[in-house]
């Protein structure tokens, strides 16, 4: 069952963001999740990760400006990302490690 992601769009260098990732199925609160993103002609690449007890991970590109969180009760993960670079513009996806699920992505713009 194929994960979606929202909350993508055009935003000014500085501004801030809140992706949100909703994960169909009963499973979702024993589950760990990723971002990744992918800019225009780059490889895709990792930017976080939260386990099923909320323990979290983040690129060193983005550590100090993103939080990633979940809400078990909504199956739903989220990507709080703040201070944002021109460089973060990407299309963001969501994976869930069960299955090695990929949701849609959702694009993010970062005007400078």
């Amino acid at each position: 069952v194929q994960l979606q992601a929202s909350g993508g769009g055009l935003v000014q260098a500085g501004g801030s963001l809140r992706l949100s990732c909703v994960a169909p199925g009963s499973t979702f609160r024993y589950d760990g999740m990723d971002w990744y993103r992918q800019a225009p002609g780059k490889q895709r690449e990792w930017v976080a990760s939260i386990s099923d007890i909320s323990n979290t991970k983040y690129s060193e590109s983005v550590k100090g400006r993103f939080t990633i969180s979940r809400d078990n009760a909504k199956n739903t993960m989220y990507l709080q990302m703040n201070s944002l670079k021109p460089e973060d513009t990407a299309v963001y996806y969501c994976h869930r490690l069960r299955g090695d699920t990929w949701g849609k992505g959702t694009l993010v713009t970062v005007s400078s």
